[in-house]
C-alpha cells in the first residue's frame, strides 16, 4: 500500500469491524486479516509481503486463506477475503503495463478515459524509473495476467483508506529474495475520499506502487523502513509537483528527529516521512545514490546482499562515511530553506531545549539521551546584557567514539546561515566557540547526534536486519557559555 489516508485513519478502524482470530494464527494472516476488513493502521503492501513471506509456513485453512488474500482481483472467488471482482474484468495493455477493470459496480472507474490515462501514466512511470533511472525493472509474472507484463487492477480501495498496493506473487526461479507482482489502485481516488484532485492522487500513488514492484526484483524481503522511505521520495521524482508526500514529513525526522530513521511504526506514519533523508542525498550526490543503495541491498547475482542500514553505510562510505552524512543531515533538518530545494515549504526540525543567555545567567547545561540514528536540537540565543564582542563556548561531551557521537552546529546571522560539524574526540568530547553579539546572530542551534549503526540482528523486530540497536539511549552532556570580552 502506498501510505494510507491520514485523515480517515480513525474513521476507518472505529466503523469496521475486524474478524476474531485464534491464538495460533500466524501474525501475517492475524494482519491481512485486519487489513482487508478496513483497519487503514496498517500497510497493505507490506501486510501481504510478510504474508507471502510466511505462506510456506502455513498448512490446511490457513494456507487456503492466505492465498485468497494474496489472489489477484480477476480471481474472482478465489480471491474471496481480498479484492475479488464480481464481474467479469476488461483489460487494455499498451508497451509494459496491463491495465484491468470491471464495467459495472462499485469498482468501476468513471470512464475509459480514466482507464487510458492511467494506462498511459503508468507506462510513463514505467519509463522514468527504470529507463531514466535504471532501476531494475519488475519481474515478469510467467503470463499470470494473460501476458508477461505488470498487471494494474483498478479497483475501490479508498472505503477503507487505501491508495492503492503492490502484492508479491511469484518467486523468481533459483533466487529465493526475488518475486514477480501484481498491483492494485482505486478506481478513481475521488476527491471526497482522498482530498485531492484525482490525476494528482493517481499519479502519486503509481509512481510510489510501481516502486514496489521494482523493489521486488531486488529483495522484497528488505527493511521495511528502507522500501517505504524510498517509495515515499520516489513521487517525489515522479510527480514533483504534486507534494502530496510534504504532509508526512511532521511525522519522520524533520518533525521529530528524536526518532531513530529506521523506525518501522506500523500505527504511524515516520516511514514515510523520513523520504526526507534520501531526498538529502539525492540533493547532495545526485539521484544514483538511492539505487545504488538499493544495489547494494539486492539480492540477485552481483548485488550486494546488505540489510538496509548496512546497504546505506557502504554507499555513504564513498561520501565521507555514514557518521559525517547523517550529522548534516540532522543539523540541515533545523533549516530546511537552506537544505532542501523546496525547503521553504517544509516545517523545521523542532528542538527538544531553547536557552537564552544572558550577562546575569551566563551558563545553561542539560544532559539529553538519544536513540540510534537520531538526534535532538538545542537552540541558545543571546538575551539581555550581551553585548558586541562577547562569544559564545559550546562544549559537547558525548558517549564514546565506538557508538558514533557526532554534533552539528548552525548559526542564524542577521546576514546569513553558517553550518559547520562539532568535531568531537575519541571520548565524544568536542568544543566550538563564535561570536555571540545579538546585533549579528539571532540564535545558534546545536544538533546532538547518535549516528551508530550498531545491531545485534535477527530478533523479529521492525528495525534494521529485523534486530535491536545496541547504541540506545545515549547520553549527550551540553554546556553553553556566553563569554564576554576581554579587558585591555
Amino acid at each position: 500500500m502506498r501510505r494510507w489516508i491520514l485523515a480517515v485513519v480513525v474513521a476507518v478502524s472505529l466503523l469496521t469491524a475486524v474478524p476474531a482470530t485464534a491464538a495460533e494464527d500466524d501474525p501475517a494472516l492475524v494482519a491481512a486479516r485486519e487489513a482487508f476488513a478496513g483497519d487503514p493502521t496498517r500497510d497493505t503492501t507490506l501486510v501481504l509481503r510478510d504474508l507471502f513471506m510466511s505462506l510456506q509456513q502455513l498448512d490446511g485453512s490457513q494456507r487456503r486463506e492466505a492465498q485468497a488474500y494474496l489472489a489477484r482481483p480477476t480471481d474472482g472467488a478465489t480471491d474471496q477475503f481480498g479484492d475479488g471482482y464480481s464481474v467479469p474484468a476488461q483489460r487494455k495493455c499498451r508497451a509494459n503495463i496491463c491495465i484491468h477493470w470491471v464495467p459495472t459496480t462499485a469498482d468501476a472507474p468513471p470512464s475509459q478515459a480514466w482507464v487510458n490515462s492511467t494506462l498511459k501514466f503508468m507506462n510513463k512511470v514505467w519509463r522514468f524509473e527504470v529507463g531514466e533511472l535504471g532501476y531494475r525493472p519488475p519481474l515478469g509474472d510467467a503470463r499470470r495476467g494473460g501476458n508477461a507484463k505488470l498487471d494494474v487492477y483498478l479497483k475501490e480501495v479508498g472505503a477503507r483508506g487505501v491508495y492503492g498496493y503492490c502484492a508479491p506473487e511469484r518467486r523468481a526461479k533459483g533466487r529465493k529474495w526475488l518475486a514477480s507482482g501484481y498491483c492494485v489502485l482505486d478506481n478513481d481516488f475521488a476527491e471526497a475520499q482522498y482530498g485531492a484532485p484525482p490525476r494528482e492522487s493517481m499519479r502519486v500513488t503509481a509512481a510510489h506502487e510501481f516502486f514496489h514492484a521494482v523493489q521486488y526484483s531486488y529483495d522484497y524481503g528488505e527493511d521495511p523502513w528502507l522500501m517505504e522511505s524510498t517509495a515515499t521520495w520516489m513521487e517525489e521524482r515522479v510527480a514533483d509537483d504534486v507534494n502530496d508526500n510534504r504532509q508526512y514529513l511532521a511525522h519522520g525526522q524533520v518533525g521529530q528527529p528524536a526518532q531513530s530513521l529506521d523506525r518501522f511504526n506500523e500505527q504511524g506514519f515516520n516511514q514515510y516521512g523520513n523520504w526526507a533523508f534520501f531526498e538529502f542525498l539525492a540533493s547532495r550526490y545526485g539521484t544514483r545514490v538511492v539505487r545504488s543503495i538499493w544495489n547494494e541491498a539486492g539480492a540477485f547475482a552481483g548485488a550486494g546482499y546488505q540489510f538496509s542500514t548496512a546497504a546505506v553505510k557502504s554507499v555513504l562510505a564513498r561520501h565521507g562515511g555514514f557518521v559525517k552524512v547523517f550529522r548534516a543531515y540532522a543539523g540541515g533538518n533545523s533549516v530546511p530553506a537552506r537544505t532542501y530545494g523546496e525547503g521553504k515549504a517544509w516545517p523545521a526540525a523542532p528542538v527538544s531545549r531553547t536557552w537564552e543567555l544572558t550577562k546575569a545567567q551566563r551558563r545553561s547545561t542539560d544532559t539529553l539521551r538519544i536513540n540510534h540514528m537520531a538526534s535532538r536540537n538545542v537552540k541558545i540565543r543571546p538575551g539581555t546584557g550581551i553585548r558586541k564582542g562577547w562569544k559564545l563556548r559550546i562544549t559537547v561531551d558525548g558517549p564514546p567514539g565506538r557508538t558514533s557521537p557526532a554534533a552539528y552546529l548552525v548559526v542564524r546571522r542577521k546576514h546569513g546561515i553558517g553550518a559547520n560539524p562539532i568535531r568531537l574526540n575519541g571520548k565524544g568530547v568536542g568544543r566550538a566557540t563564535i561570536a555571540f553579539s545579538p546585533r549579528s546572530v539571532s540564535s545558534a542551534t546545536v544538533s546532538l547526534v547518535n549516528a551508530s549503526t550498531r545491531f545485534s540482528c535477527w530478533h523479529r523486530t521492525n528495525w534494521s536486519c529485523q534486530g535491536r540497536a545496541r547504541d540506545d539511549q545515549q547520553r549527550f552532556t551540553l554546556t553553553a557559555t556566553a563569554v564576554p570580552p576581554r579587558r585591555r
